[in-house]
This record gives C-alpha cells, structure tokens and sequence, in this order.
C-alpha cells in the first residue's frame, strides 16, 4: 500500500516536472487535519470530514497531524474507516517535540498510508482500558490485538511489535519505533514529513474545526462533566425549592444541559449517573429527616457514583482530589444553604406593616395630638382636631410619615 502512495506522490511530481513551459505551474495541495486531542465522536467527525473534504477536492493527499492520548474505540475505529476507504493517501505525522500517539493514536498510526514521528515523540501503551470484569476484558484485548495486526500486515509494518503495544502496553521513542519498523520515516516537520513520504513540495491547507464543536470538544473533560452535572442538579432542586429566584435555575439549566452534552461524548455508565442521583436526593432527604444518617448515605452515593461515572479506566475518570472536594462543597452547600431556605419557607408570614384600619387606645390626650398605643408599640398620633382623651379608643385612619392619623371610637 505504501508503494501506491509513493507512486502517486512521485508521478505527481514527474507530471509537474514534464509540463509544457507555456502551462501554468500548480503546487499539489495537501489538506491538513490536527487529532491534537482525545478521540471521541467531536474530534472524529472532524478528522473524517477532513478525509472527506480533500476527495471533494482532489488534493494530493492529507496530512494527519496526531498528538492524542487515545479515546474511544468507536470513534477510533470511525476514523480508521475513514483513512482505509480514503482515495486520496493519508499521511500520517506525530508531532511536534512531544507529541504521542498513544493507546487509539497507535492504531490510527498504524492505519496510515505513510506513518511518520517528530524526533522526541512516542507511540504504543494501546492495551485497551476499563474497569469491566476479566472476562470481557480479554475478549477486548483479543479483538484489539487482532485488529491492530491486521492493520499492520496491511500496511507492511511491524506485525509483531503492534500486537505486544496492545498485549504489554509497550511504547517506544520515534527513533526506535523507526528501527522496529513501526513507522516509515522521521521527519521534524509537516513539510518535511511530506518530502519523506512523496519528495515533492505541497501546499498545506488546514481545514479549519467549526467554532461550535470544537469549542465543545476542547471543553470535553470528565472532571468538567462532573461538576457541571452536580451544579445542574442542585440548581434546578434549589430553584423548584424556592421558585421565583432566577439566577439557580438558570445556572442550573445551563450546565445540566452542558453536561449532558459532554457526557454524551464520554464512556458513561449508567450506574454511576443513578448513584449521583440518589447521592442528591438522600442529601434533600436529610434536610426533613435531621438524623445525619441520610447526608452519609448521600457523601457514599455521590463519591462512588464520581468513581463509576466514566467506564474507560484510567484514560477518562473524575480526579480523586476534585471528587472529594466537591462531594464536600455539595454536601455542605445542600445541608446549610438548603435548610436555610427550608427554615425560611415554614415560618409564619410576616405581619403587615400598614397600620390603616387598627384600633389603639390614646396614652395622652389628643389635643389635637398625642400619643396612641397601636400593636404594641407607641406612636405619636392626631386627631381630627377634636380633642381625644387617654384612655379612649382610636381607630388607625391614615398613616403620614411616622405620625398617625386617628379618630375616636364610639
């Protein structure tokens, strides 16, 4: 397969080379596409639409440029599909100094047409992660071995060293990954990773990532996931506890709603979403119940339901650190701040203030002003201009500033 990239590189550069002088001379145009993050359905779809827009618009070929720590074996396995049915050749670079492909990045690696490494990078470590029982997860492996070989024998690589890379989770340096014949060449730039593969000049167009999803997928981050998801929750519930405050519930609409989306990215399991559910609700329960058994079922719920949430092992996981903080900050902020509204919710409602249409009884005569006693308080008060004896009935007629406009009762 690496013959047919050479032979289309090379005659293309021959075609160039023979044309009349009168012609006009064309540099074949490379499209070039960055997997600079994790594999998932966003970064996916923006890699195969790449492949996809370069066909559209017969370049020369497409320059993968890969700096990944792996991802999802579905969307892994989209964008591998799309480079094995790609009529235009893939050329595949890991890059700059310091970039990997790592676990998904290997096999993707392995599925180009032409594989090249930046000195100081590194590819391997793609044994499959999870936390799912031993059982299936040698059914995993077995499958991961046997594809990754299959797209080695198919590209004339390294056979052998793909499958350890997933077996062993072994990982070499681009130099010695070019001795193992794991890749085909090493090269400290995209053009010069293009002149290795075909020895001819190109113009590198990048294709640009939407705004909206690759905003959405630079935010994709399991921690991220996490917090908002908690945040969203205890929004909505502090908002339908106490409705008319706007600012909860819309905090609280808009990162369950962005949560939601990312968690539609992630490997989630359902059993840690219900497990961060009943965490929240057995704190809300604690707030009628008082007996603090309730918030300690609830801490347990909301730390195992952090712990599998994600089911990709160590890959894609809540950090421990950022679990703990916020299952305190939730429970604290539940406990206090919610019994606080509770409190507020069940007191009797306040007295009116207007004084109008009280009865009070004259402390001094009203000639035609005094002072009254009016709802347990005294307050300077006057008459209609007759005189008001103390003692007698008042009737509250008006209020005008803090003086009080009485009449006598008969």
């Amino acid at each position: 397969m690496r013959l047919g990239v050479f032979a289309a590189l090379v005659i293309g550069g021959l075609f160039s080379a023979v044309a009349p002088a009168h012609a006009k001379t064309q540099t074949p145009r490379v499209v070039r596409v960055d997997l600079d993050q994790a594999v998932q359905p966003l970064s996916a779809s923006y890699v195969v639409g790449g492949i996809k827009l370069a066909q559209r618009e017969h370049a020369a070929a497409v320059l993968l440029r890969i700096d990944t720590p792996g991802g999802l074996d579905s969307s892994m396995r989209k964008i591998i599909t799309a480079i094995l049915t790609s009529k235009v050749p893939v050329v595949c670079w890991t890059g700059p100094q310091g970039a990997r492909a790592a676990s998904a990045g290997t096999f993707i690696m392995f599925a180009c047409d032409y594989a090249v490494m930046a000195p100081g990078t590194n590819i391997g470590a793609a044994h499959p992660v999870g936390v799912r029982g031993a059982i299936l997860s040698t059914k995993v492996t077995n499958d991961a071995a046997a594809f990754i070989r299959s797209l080695a024998q198919a590209r004339g690589r390294n056979a052998d060293w793909a499958e350890k890379a997933v077996r062993q989770s072994v990982a070499v340096s681009a130099n010695e990954a070019l001795r193992l014949h794991v890749i085909d060449a090493i090269a400290d730039s995209p053009e010069s990773a293009l002149q290795k593969a075909g020895k001819w000049p190109a113009h590198i167009t990048k294709d640009p990532i939407a705004l909206g999803p690759g905003l959405i997928g630079s935010l994709i981050d399991p921690n991220l996931a996490f917090v908002l998801f908690l945040v969203g929750l205890i929004g909505l519930i502090f908002e339908f506890m106490h409705p008319g405050l706007s600012i909860p519930g819309i905090v609280g609409l808009v990162s369950l709603v962005l949560s939601l989306v990312m968690l539609d990215m992630l490997p989630v399991r359902l059993a840690g979403v219900i497990l961060l559910l009943g965490g929240v609700a057995f704190l809300i329960a604690e707030l009628h119940i008082g007996h603090g058994f309730a918030a300690i079922a609830g801490v347990i719920a909301l730390m195992a339901g952090g712990l599998l949430l994600f089911d990709a092992g160590t890959l894609v996981r809540v950090s421990i650190p950022l679990l703990i903080g916020v299952v305190i900050v939730k429970a604290a902020f539940v406990l206090v701040v919610f019994r606080a509204v509770l409190k507020a919710r069940r007191m009797p409602p306040p007295i009116p203030r207007t004084l109008v249409g009280l009865e009070g009884v004259a402390k001094t005569d009203l000639n035609p002003v005094g002072l009254v006693h009016v709802r347990s308080e005294d307050w300077t008060a006057e008459s209609d201009g007759r005189t008001i004896k103390a003692g007698s009935k008042v009737l509250v007629r008006a209020e005008q500033g803090l003086k009080l406009k009485v009449d006598k009762l008969k």
